[in-house]
């Protein structure tokens, strides 16, 4: 009895000892949030702009968990909102504390419209003061950001990437029948080919053609731009991409490509002399673009608000999740703005490569009611492609960029059983039905004849709806968007040839003409998505405050497991009530 009261007291104390940890733990972060002051600027400060990030088309609602995983395993800022970024800059280009900006590290999960748009902003800013850019290696991505600043430079050690862009797709179709898993598919557009990973072992020829057309048009928009830049031409870089793809810094000096080979103490001592330090000196004025875009500006000015709104991933049916585009949670936050006579036009930002075709007929019907009452206009993102078009397609205005990969007008349904795989390891079914139709969503035994013409009847049926769409809000004949469809992906630029969408440009362009329409040109202000507050996303977000890494280059084992990661991701995101999906190729990988 002596040792069960002393366990016990024993075991009590130390409750007691850790609630009080966790309590002045849970406090102490409270303090941090309510006493920590707002950054400041130092004088001369040198923006430094580490590309070691993701970019998002705007600021997402993070859920717990995924604040949680950030601040544990690398920090806040390693997802940044581009529209932020984009801000920061040109807020940054006019700041008479801002001396220059330094770019530096590897960027992850950009697209090249989203690409293209962050590069203007920093020419913008290179307008103005000088713009230094230093890696180790130089990968296709990062140097189409830096090719156009004021020096260049390259790690002794570094290596250039000039090889060309190239899509390896990941096939399962083989697989799948080794292991018995059978897919069926019921599709419309001979390019639809969002269904192919998962009945084939390669590309068909019209996936490998339209595929193959996008890329050139790509990597075209690459190399004007990094000739342009670099005083080459397009012919110039196509050579090095065919015969030797890969520099060392030597060849990438000699060639024009950087201007200085240096180590990076050697990039300090220069960042040093534009902060109005020497290279004795230890330290700099500097402030990172992620701290540096938490700082507020000017107060906002004007009397009518433009909203943006964003959708950036897959549609789904329902509230989806923060890296999702819900049906039911976009439909609601665009019928809040139409009623809110504060609004006077809407901006919808789409990144999306499409999903479920009834959460898609359900936010086009928030757009074209809408714009029954204010302008709305769209600004395609990386993508805006299938759904993503669907739910584009009745603005008042599209802008694209030149690289969004847009279009993908077609409709599939995936069908999915696992009858064999089951039935080898001795698990059987036995089903009781009242019609002929009364599960033909099962996943326990292949459909039959009757269910695949009824749901292939409704995938016709949602095509036909999806080109008369088309034809009615872009003013074509059902004729010509058939042409165009099929469920072939076009570039922004081909895009503008076919009338797809109406002008090549970025959010700034969509906002602007946003504004124009609301009778607003130079009295307006941006307001985005409205959160409710969280006291624990607070406490974890300062948890995370101040971490900042740089996200290493993926390896082969990391870029293979990431694309199983994905296709897990797409099929999960496969929730559409009727089994019909409005969804481009299931990833254009871009190497």
């Amino acid at each position: 009895m002596k040792d069960f009261f002393k366990s016990f007291f024993a075991s009590l104390l130390a409750l007691m000892v850790v609630g009080g940890l966790a309590l002045v733990g849970f406090f102490g972060l409270l303090a941090i949030i309510g006493s920590s002051g707002k950054p400041t600027v130092p004088d001369k400060a040198v923006l430094v702009f580490n590309l070691g990030t993701r970019l998002s088309d705007g600021e997402r609602d993070p859920e717990p968990g995924e604040l949680l995983n950030e601040a544990l395993n690398g920090g806040a800022g390693t997802t940044q909102a581009l529209p932020e970024i984009i801000e920061a800059l040109d807020r940054a280009g006019s700041d008479s504390h801002i001396t220059a900006l330094f770019l530096t590290g590897n960027l992850q999960g950009a697209g090249p419209a989203q690409l293209r748009e962050l590069r203007e902003a920093i020419q913008r800013f290179k307008a103005k003061k000088p713009v230094l850019a230093y890696n180790l290696g130089w990968s296709k991505r990062d140097y189409y950001l830096a090719a156009g600043a004021t020096k260049v430079y390259i790690n002794p050690a570094g290596v250039m990437e000039v090889n060309g862009l190239a899509s390896e797709p990941m096939f399962f179709g083989d697989a799948f029948k080794k292991y018995g898993v059978e897919v069926q598919v019921t599709r419309v557009g001979k390019y639809k080919s969002a269904v192919e990973p998962f009945i084939l072992d390669r590309m068909s020829e019209p996936n490998r053609e339209q595929i193959q057309n996008l890329l050139d048009d790509i990597w075209g928009e690459w190399k004007d731009t990094v000739a342009k830049d670099r005083k080459k031409t397009p012919s110039d870089l196509q050579v090095i991409a065919d015969e030797r793809g890969l520099l060392e810094a030597e060849d990438a000096r000699r060639l024009g490509l950087v201007d200085r080979i240096a180590p990076f103490d050697e990039v300090l001592d220069e960042l040093k002399k534009l902060a109005g330090k020497q290279a004795k000196d230890k330290d700099f004025p500097q402030i990172t673009l992620a701290t540096y875009a938490g700082i507020p500006g000017d107060a906002k000015s004007g009397k009518a608000r433009i909203a943006v709104v964003v959708a950036e991933g897959e549609i789904v049916d329902g509230e989806g999740k923060p890296s999702q585009v819900g049906g039911e949670r976009l439909s609601r936050e665009l019928r809040r703005l139409r009623l809110d006579d504060r609004i006077k036009a809407v901006v919808l930002r789409v990144n999306s490569p499409g999903g479920s075709a009834s959460a898609s007929e359900l936010i086009q019907r928030e757009v074209i009611l809408t714009k029954k009452v204010k302008p709305l206009v769209i600004s395609m993102g990386h993508l805006a492609a299938s759904g993503g078009y669907w739910i584009s397609t009745y603005g008042d205005r599209i802008f694209a960029e030149p690289t969004t990969i847009t279009g993908s007008i077609g409709v599939f349904g995936l069908l999915p059983n696992v009858k064999k795989l089951a039935n080898d390891y001795g698990i059987t079914w036995d089903s009781v039905e009242t019609a002929k139709l009364a599960n033909p969503m099962t996943l326990t035994r292949p459909k039959n004849d009757l269910e695949l013409a009824r749901i292939q009847g409704l995938v016709d049926h949602i095509y036909d709806q999806f080109i008369s769409k088309v034809a009615d809000s872009r003013k074509m004949k059902p004729e010509a968007v058939q042409e165009i469809a099929q469920g072939r992906v076009w570039s922004g630029r081909e895009a503008l040839r076919l009338g797809l969408v109406d002008e090549l440009g970025g959010l700034e362009d969509a906002l602007k003409h946003a504004a124009k329409m609301a009778k607003a040109e130079n009295d307006f202000y941006v307001v985005g998505p409205e959160h409710e507050p969280d006291l624990l996303k607070e406490l974890l977000r300062n948890l995370g405050a101040g971490k900042s890494r740089r996200l290493a280059r993926s390896g082969p084992v990391d870029t293979l497991t990431e694309a199983f990661r994905m296709q897990l991701e797409h099929l999960s995101a496969l929730n559409d009530p009727q089994g019909v999906y409005a969804r481009m190729p299931f990833e254009i990988d871009l190497k």
